[in-house]
């Protein structure tokens, strides 16, 4: 078994989604992603929270051009997903399958904005810390799970077998005695994106 410290974690950011519910206060349909929070676009949130030091490769899947050229002068890996509408599944194998010789791969969405690179640094070093073949590990908060999740490569093979738009959670429920949490004292950092109001709720937050 390789020791702790000599383990290959990936990332993925999972960056394909147009987040269909989020409407302005008007009722005008936009794509989340480019919502702006704090000064910044959701997306550059979630870049901006990626600690490249800890992986050994980063992708970032998305259809999205402005995405994928802001990946890419980070020195990330822009993967195109054109077939978005395949759902969630589709974006975890194409990440998978850059990341085949990992040995475990963090999963992040780019809808938290008050997500920080030292909670993703911080959950990284505890999968090492606890690591062992069958290994998940979740953020949390009192015993929520939320995102990021980290999977042993123990799961890539039931990870790829995920179809339309299901993600990793399935695989979790399947598997509860392996998860561990990596808990936070900040809730918000937790919280995602879907609407408009979830935007405003988190910018009172933020204050």
């Amino acid at each position: 078994m390789r020791r702790a410290n000599n383990i290959q974690i990936g990332c993925v950011l999972m960056a394909a989604g147009s987040g269909e519910r989020f409407k302005f206060a008007d009722g005008t349909q936009s794509n989340k992603l480019f919502a702006e929070f704090s000064g910044k676009r959701l997306y550059e949130h979630a870049l901006d929270a990626i600690p490249e030091a800890e992986f050994f490769r980063v992708v970032v899947i998305s259809g999205y051009e402005n995405i994928l050229n802001r990946a890419k002068a980070l020195g990330f890996i822009p993967i195109v997903n054109d077939r978005p509408t395949e759902g969630v599944s589709r974006t975890i194998k194409l990440g998978l399958n850059a990341l085949e010789s990992a040995d475990a791969v963090l999963f992040m969405t780019a809808d938290q904005p008050l997500l920080r690179r030292e909670t993703v640094a911080g959950e990284i070093n505890f999968f090492r810390r606890n690591y062992r073949h069958d290994l998940i590990v979740a953020l949390g908060f009192k015993g929520r799970r939320g995102n990021p999740v980290i999977f042993s490569k123990e799961y890539f093979a039931e990870l790829r077998a995920l179809t339309g738009d299901v993600g990793g959670r399935r695989v979790i429920a399947a598997h509860e005695n392996a998860l561990m949490l990596f808990e936070v004292e900040n809730t918000p950092e937790l919280e995602d994106v879907d609407r408009w109001e979830d935007l405003l709720q988190l910018g009172a937050v933020d204050k």
